[in-house]
Formats: structure tokens, sequence, C-alpha cells
């Protein structure tokens, strides 16, 4: 075991495996809305075929794993100064072995998104958000994230585009719309809180604040707009409706907002409480997918999704136990004092 997990956990540290749950649960309460909309008779147990279930997981586990090992790729000689832990600046993985790594999560979601689209006719838009996701994913690692507001909304425009290609019919597009505007706006208050660099200056709160107003937009009035004809209309109309079950979801945003504040109390350390919120409101996304099932599919399927949860936080949990596991494992590194 201890081998295994020697080799395994630079892997899994380098494409943050532990929260792919969250990329998981926002396709699939996409998929499980959209059946409820276009297909009620199917069951919200195997909304689809097992072969496009397995070609969806492909595509949100590979696309996870591609930003993420990507940006360690990028970030490395970084590291070295400020975070020597992690698996490429310490050694523990090699750097051929995370390029490889990177191509071949890129490799399966690219596969995946063919499995996914095979014979439907909603292909070509699914393979449409693929690629909006894809180049936004490529375009925070080597731009974005130094940019300050412009890397703070790709955040929030990557989870959508990845929620929406599960179901590019959209058909209650508050669920996509909801992860883009809360992993901008707990990344951005993330980021204050930790205090990185470039600071975050009032131009760049209004530039986030201003640019997720002309985002939202843009997509409802798309949305609004893209239909024809009278079924059309009606789609799109039911993609826009308020309607009771988003009361879940509603409650949901505001449990988090009084979970941040909790957070912000308990830790008097700024940069701490910067990393917690964007740890808990990364598994809240999983919260948020739950409570749309409940809504719109059933009270049983959003439990089950909800279990995914505890599997997260484990997961991560877990990461950081074995993680010291190894470190006291290894034999300390003595240096010579010159006197």
């Amino acid at each position: 075991m201890f081998r295994l997990g020697w080799r395994l956990l630079p892997i899994l540290q380098l494409t943050r495996m532990a929260l792919v749950f969250t990329a998981l649960a926002d396709s699939f309460c996409a998929l499980l809305l959209s059946t409820a909309r276009y297909e009620p008779a199917a069951s919200p147990w195997l909304p689809t075929s097992p072969l496009r279930i397995a070609g969806l997981a492909m595509i949100s586990i590979g696309l996870y794993g591609f930003g993420m090992s990507l940006n360690d790729i990028i970030d490395r000689r970084r590291d070295l100064q400020l975070a020597r832990h992690r698996p490429l600046p310490s050694g523990r993985i090699g750097i051929m072995a995370a390029h490889t790594i990177c191509v071949l999560l890129a490799l399966m979601a690219v596969a995946g998104v063919l499995i996914y689209t095979a014979g439907q006719p909603t292909g070509p838009l699914t393979r449409t958000f693929f690629a909006f996701t894809l180049v936004l994913i490529i375009f925070y690692d080597l731009a974005g994230k130094y940019l300050v507001a412009p890397g703070l909304l790709t955040l929030g425009l990557i989870r959508f585009f990845h929620a929406a290609l599960a179901a590019p019919r959209l058909p209650v597009i508050w669920q996509p719309l909801l992860l883009l505007n809360h992993i901008a706006l707990i990344s951005t208050v993330a980021y204050r809180w930790e205090q990185k660099r470039p600071p975050l200056t009032k131009r760049h709160w209004w530039a986030v604040i201003g640019g997720l107003a002309a985002v939202d937009a843009s997509l409802i009035l798309a949305v609004s707009w893209r239909h024809h004809g009278a079924e059309g209309k009606a789609s799109a109309a039911a993609a826009l409706a308020i309607t009771p079950g988003l009361a879940l979801p509603a409650l949901a945003v505001l449990a988090f907002v009084a979970v941040a504040f909790a957070i912000r109390r308990q830790n008097r350390n700024a940069r701490q409480a910067g990393g917690a919120l964007m740890l808990t409101g990364l598994l809240w996304l999983i919260v948020y997918d739950a409570a749309f099932v409940a809504g719109f599919v059933g009270i049983a399927p959003a439990g089950a999704m909800l279990g995914l949860l505890p599997v997260a936080y484990f997961s991560v949990q877990l990461m950081r136990w074995w993680n010291q596991i190894v470190a006291i494992s290894q034999r300390p590194a003595y240096k010579r004092v010159e006197t």
C-alpha cells in the first residue's frame, strides 16, 4: 500500500482528483435536468445509455485533470520558491511524466465527448461548448490567472460551459448560471483574503461584478433568442422560468453565505480563511447540484448526488493524511552548515 501510495499520490495531487467529484456532480446534474425536461419517461437512475454516461464521466475527469496538471506544469518554476511541497518542484514526479499525464487526460476528454455525442442531434452544440471549455482552461492557465478580473471571470465561465455541454439545450439555465456566479465570486473573495499578487483593487472588484452582470445578461438573452417557432419559444420560456423548484437552490445560496461568514469569523488569519472558503465553496457545488435535482427531478436521485459530498470531503482529507504519512516516512534532509 505504501509503495502504491508513493507512486499514485503525486499523480492525484498533480491532477487534484480529490475534487473531481464537484465536476462530475455539475455535469450529471445538467444531464438529469435535461432528461427530466425533454425525456420525462426516462429513469433518473439511468438517464441515458451506460456508454454515454461513461463518456460524460470521461469528459469531466479529463477536463478537470488536464486543467490542474497544466497549471502545475506552467507554474513549476514559481512553485520552487512558493510551494516546494507540490509534486513537480519536490521531484516526486518528473516533468516528462507530468506532460504525459496532461496529454492523456486531454485525450480522455476528447474521446469522452466523441462517445457522448455519437448519434445525438445536439452533438455539434455539445462539441462547441467542449471547445469553449478547453480554450478557457488553457487561457486561464497561460494568462488569465495573472490578469486578476479576467481570470476570475474565466473560472466561472469554465464551470458554466462544462455543465452546459452535458445538456446543451439548457433546460434550466439557472443551474450553470449559479455555478458561474458562485465560482467567480468565491474566487474573488478568496483571492482578496489570501492576499495574492497582483493585489485585488476596487477596479478589479467592479470589473468582476460588472463582468458577471454582462455575462449573465448575455447568456440569458442568448437562451431567449436562440429558439424559433412555438416549440422553441416554449422551450426557452421553460429554461428561464422562475418555478418552485428553484426554492432549494436559493436556500442553498443563503446557507453558503452564512457558512462564508462563519469561516471568516473562525479564522483570524485571512490567508487560512481564504483557503478554507475556496475549498468549502468548491465542495458546495455538490450541494447546489443536489438542490436542483431535488427541485426538478426527485428527492431520491438528489440524495444520491448529495452523497458525493462526503466522498469528496473524505478524498481531500485522505490526500492530506497520506501526504503527511509520506512526509514523515522520508529520511530527513541534512544540510552542511559552513562556519
